[in-house]
């Protein structure tokens, strides 16, 4: 079963002063694109837990925020009064030598300045540490979960347009045989109005013959339908554990089918054909846009 590269994940865990909110959000990508939010007081975490989770989901634009919630008053804000102080000191200073009155509240004023307050914030304990991996983890099953449920959303959706490919590969048939006829038909028709001109009926013919083999389909309908068998055994079964990196080799392979599909547009001198040619095109370029969802 393939998985695709779109998820959502949500994790959550506490420690004794901390609620810890982890998100994760996947979209299609080439590669693991990791880019983090998370609170300054986490920062020493991020190279792990960024390399983590590049390895545990393997490609994606992967946008991964953390959320903290304080639930002790470890934070502990101060007013700074040596900076006040000295921000007392340089407003009468100024006042003199402006000749303009002090305010009206200088605790109004003084505590609008910059640096008013200061904050000590604690450091992290082990239990913060613990708090802030479980939550990712949980995160990163989320989120494993959906892209499996995704997954199977495309998984779906490929075996219903691979199928409409052999079908209308199948009505190609039809038309093989009588095209043969009318290309030859044409072709002496078109000679037969040559009265003037003298030519060698028996190398005519193998001429016709020579011509008529280049537009025969036949290695290429067969090539088309070996590619298909392919992408569906490259799918694997609903059953069948989830497996990493199928989304390349599905790309790949949706390439080769569109070689041979376009090959048969270009054989196939024949309206009838040709519309069903545009028809498979179609349906391979729903795949396409498809496969790039697939991890």
């Amino acid at each position: 079963m393939i998985q695709s590269m779109t998820g959502f994940g949500r994790g959550l865990s506490s420690s004794p002063t901390k609620k810890i909110t982890v998100e994760i959000k996947s979209l299609n990508s080439k590669q693991a694109d990791v880019s983090m939010r998370v609170p300054q007081i986490f920062r020493e975490l991020e190279v792990e837990t960024r390399n983590n989770i590049a390895a545990s989901l393997e490609r994606g634009k992967i946008d991964v925020t953390v959320n903290l919630e304080t639930l002790s008053s470890e934070v502990c804000a101060t007013i700074n009064v040596p900076v006040l102080a000295e921000y007392k000191k340089q407003l009468e200073n100024m006042g003199k030598e402006l000749c303009i009155g002090t305010p009206a509240d200088w605790y109004l004023t003084l505590m609008r300045l910059p640096d008013s307050m200061k904050t000590e914030t604690a450091h992290l304990d082990p239990e913060d540490i613990a708090a802030f991996r479980a939550a990712t983890e949980e995160a990163m099953q989320e989120l494993r979960a959906f892209r499996l449920r995704e997954g199977q959303k495309l998984y779906n959706f490929f075996i219903s347009k691979i199928h409409n490919i052999g079908n209308l590969l199948n009505e190609v048939e039809p038309y093989e045989e009588s095209r043969v006829g009318k290309i030859r038909g044409r072709l002496e028709e078109q000679l037969s109005r040559l009265t003037t001109i003298e030519y060698d009926r028996g190398r005519l013919e193998q001429e016709l013959i020579f011509y008529i083999e280049k537009l025969d389909i036949s290695e290429e309908k067969l090539r088309l339908r070996t590619h298909l068998d392919y992408f569906l055994t490259t799918l694997g079964s609903e059953d069948t554990l989830p497996e990493q990196g199928q989304g390349k080799k599905l790309g790949f392979i949706a390439q080769e089918m569109g070689r041979e599909i376009n090959t048969l547009g270009s054989k196939a001198n024949q309206a009838e054909m040709q519309m069903i040619v545009v028809k498979m095109k179609d349906e391979l370029e729903q795949i396409k846009e498809q496969v790039l969802n697939v991890l």
